[in-house]
């Protein structure tokens, strides 16, 4: 059996830059093992399937090691590859997190997402010494597919940028963690950030969408302003447009392709 597969890079105009995610178009469902194997081999933060469903795509994530609930950049992957076999319009995507739609408006597409404002705790014990360097102020976001996910403010976006955290011992104690802080004085960002997600197999992920349903209703309250400019301080770097709607985030970004073949498997 041949599957198609796209690899996209993510929040990003230039190959080799962003998020890079596996697409795979389905004719019908595989068994769930297999397509686990695959997001294994592919070794990507993400593989997207998709399979035709009513007037849209069925349409659901993998990491290497497990399914997840939400995915941006491969939702936002996955539009750009079936737009380039021939999909119009807007496309509707039918996901554990609820109908997502994808717009186009020229070489940029827009998501529109549900919104998950993060809330103020107390940090767990152990977690602020896995980042190596102590938060402003620490915030739950959610439990899903049985990781925990916080969010840590930092004074500057340097200070995100320098973090070194220990995402070994992160991992040991189930939790995903993203680190923000308002955009550097005098550059194009409202808001940055960085995502360390070991207890879903990815140490660090170079682009994250979903991560923005989080980051852009703080910021807003924070900055006063609906509409952001936010940028990934990952190696690879990315660029996010995020405006919020109440309880909706809409996410714009670019996508550059970066190979397309065959996945080959024995049936």
């Amino acid at each position: 059996m041949e599957i198609p597969l796209y690899q996209i890079d993510a929040f990003t105009r230039r190959p080799l830059a962003g998020n890079p995610a596996a697409v795979c178009p389905l004719p019908r469902w595989l068994d769930d093992a297999l397509l686990q194997a695959i997001a294994a081999e592919n070794n990507l933060s993400e593989t997207a399937f998709v399979v035709p469903e009513g007037d849209g795509w069925r349409l659901r994530w993998f990491t290497p090691t497990l399914e997840v609930a939400l995915c941006g950049h491969a939702t936002l992957a996955a539009a750009y590859a079936l737009r380039q076999r021939g999909a119009e319009g807007a496309l509707r995507f039918y996901t554990r997190s609820g109908l997502l739609t994808v717009t186009a408006d020229g070489d940029r597409q827009t998501m529109d997402l549900p919104a998950q404002p993060p809330s103020q705790i107390t940090p767990p014990e152990g977690l602020v010494e896995t980042l190596g360097v102590a938060p402003q102020a620490f915030f739950q976001i959610r439990e899903t597919h049985g990781a925990r996910y916080f969010m840590a403010l930092y004074p500057s976006a340097a200070d995100v940028a320098a973090l070194r955290p220990d995402t070994a011992a992160m991992g040991a104690l189930n939790a995903n963690i993203i680190v923000t802080a308002r955009g550097p004085e005098g550059g194009d960002a409202d808001f940055v950030s960085r995502f360390f997600a070991p207890a879903s197999g990815i140490a660090e992920d170079p682009v994250t969408g979903s991560a923005h349903c989080s980051l852009a209703p703080y910021w807003a309250g924070v900055l006063g302003q609906s509409t952001l400019f936010a940028r990934q301080l990952s190696r690879r770097g990315g660029e996010i447009w995020c405006t919020v709607r109440g309880d909706r985030v809409l996410i714009s970004g670019h996508c550059a392709p970066y190979l397309e073949g065959l996945v080959q498997i024995p049936v």
